[in-house]
């Protein structure tokens, strides 16, 4: 799906998404990332949701969002809540959505000037 959407310079924006990549400010990426309003990580070394811990999930919750939100693929996949713990001891929330409702809800709260990451897992 593609977005148009206009957001400040130096904005992180989600452009478009599909079940194999995600665009960023209209580059293509098909692993998966990490991004924020002014941080893009695009080695995030997860490739399902499996592999989502403590240390994996450490790159996002050094951001310090106030939620972060965990796109899983076509379907909503959680892990156990042993993985994402560390981000709950931390008082972030966190999200597990499918992709397209990540990425949408991503651009939402970027646009709402919330402090947001997501981390999309891609194949």
């Amino acid at each position: 799906m593609k977005f148009s959407e206009d957001f400040v310079s130096g904005t992180q924006i989600i452009n478009a998404y599909d079940d194999n990549s995600i665009t960023i400010n209209e580059q293509r990426f098909s692993k998966s990332l990490i991004v924020s309003h002014s941080l893009l990580i695009t080695d995030w070394p997860v490739e399902n949701i499996h592999e989502l811990n403590e240390t994996t999930l450490q790159p996002v919750i050094e951001q310090q969002p106030e939620v972060i939100i965990i796109g899983t693929g076509r379907k909503i996949l959680f892990p156990s809540p042993e993985h994402y713990a560390s981000a709950i001891k931390a008082g972030i929330g966190i999200e597990f959505m499918d992709t397209g409702a990540a990425c949408r809800t991503y651009n939402i709260l970027l646009a709402e000037n919330r402090k947001v990451t997501a981390a999309i897992i891609l194949p």
